[in-house]
């Protein structure tokens, strides 16, 4: 049996549940996991069942091009507690994915070469259409142990989000309401990407692979309507918005 098991929980995040302190198998085991199945830069939440030294451990997965976000609380919440790394609660069940209320799909024709076009005419066929860019739509509050996804585009929420609920896209976010949950926008590494909210209570935001936890979110923006986004050092920007 494997000392290591990965559960994907959104999109570009995974967690990586560990059963062994050797870091020489971890980097065995795991790096052909992440290689074969997710790109650089990905999120990861750290599970451990063995005690271990977080700094080294983080290094290690930091050297495989991911992304550590974060400890589940556990044996390595204390070592995170005091280096400041941030510490999620352990979940005592999966989320439960949910589907936007409505989708708005652009599509686009791919690009072909000469050849290919050739072909398509001596067949009398034509290239199927690509989807370039979704916007998920979503009308309901998002509640405790539910998340949704988009990694295609946009997710408008004209609701807000519960507590313990997670939304994650690949590109912008906007709540039309109270965000309480997880927010991570730029999923996948779109540094571009920006979250609007009328009132920020998250218990974590993150773009492009950069969050912030709650205790660390700017005193002066919260229960305020906040835009979010990444500056050209790549920290995050919180701005009051003024009606």
């Amino acid at each position: 049996m494997a000392d290591i098991r990965i559960k994907g929980r959104m999109v570009n995040a995974i967690r990586i549940i560990l059963d062994t302190n050797d870091h020489d198998a971890i980097r065995q085991q795991l790096a052909p996991m992440l290689q074969k199945a997710f790109p650089p830069g990905t999120l990861v939440v750290i599970e451990s069942s063995v005690e271990q030294e977080l700094i080294a451990l983080i290094q290690l997965l930091i050297s495989l091009e991911v992304q550590p976000m974060a400890v589940t609380e556990g044996i390595l919440a204390d070592q995170a507690r005091a280096i400041q790394f941030p510490v999620l609660p352990s979940d005592t069940k999966p989320l439960q994915r949910v589907k936007p209320t409505k989708e708005q799909v652009v599509e686009v024709e791919p690009e072909t070469t000469s050849d290919e076009v050739e072909k398509s005419e001596e067949v009398e066929t034509k290239p199927a259409r690509v989807v370039s860019h979704v916007t998920s739509y979503h009308d309901e509050i998002l509640r405790t142990g539910q998340y949704l996804v988009q990694n295609h585009g946009d997710i408008i929420l004209n609701a807000g989000i519960n507590s313990g609920s997670e939304v994650i896209a690949s590109g912008n976010i906007h709540i039309y309401g109270s965000a309480r949950g997880r927010v991570i926008a730029g999923a996948g590494g779109n540094s571009a990407a920006r979250i609007f909210c009328h009132s920020l209570e998250a218990e974590l935001v993150s773009i492009a692979g950069t969050y912030c936890v709650a205790d660390d979110i700017p005193q002066h923006v919260l229960k305020k309507a906040v835009h979010i986004y990444l500056n050209d050092q790549q920290e995050l920007v919180f701005e009051v918005l003024e009606f």
